[in-house]
């Protein structure tokens, strides 16, 4: 079964990390997407533990399907759209 992380995007009030999309109290990132001085991860960083995330959650795709689901994730949130990485996708 494939996993759209898409489908995951909740209307909220609650702030919402710019990297990830997960609910958080105040500022632009989670502490999941930001090194041990608060400064947001690199891209390659992010997407490869996203992508590890994903595998997870659908241990039946492909890494192709799983790499591409997370770049229109990625696609989504505002720390990556512009990324060059996401818009050769």
């Amino acid at each position: 079964m494939s996993y759209d992380l898409a489908e995951e995007k909740v209307m909220s009030t609650t702030p919402n990390c710019e990297s990830c999309g997960t609910p958080i109290e105040s500022g632009r990132y989670c502490a999941y997407c930001t090194d041990e001085s608060g400064a947001l991860q690199s891209f390659e960083e992010r997407f490869a533990r996203m992508a590890a995330w994903q595998a997870r959650r659908d241990p039946a795709a492909s890494k192709q399907d799983i790499e591409r689901q997370v770049l229109d994730y990625m696609a989504s949130l505002p720390a990556w759209r512009d990324h060059p990485r996401v818009q050769a996708r």
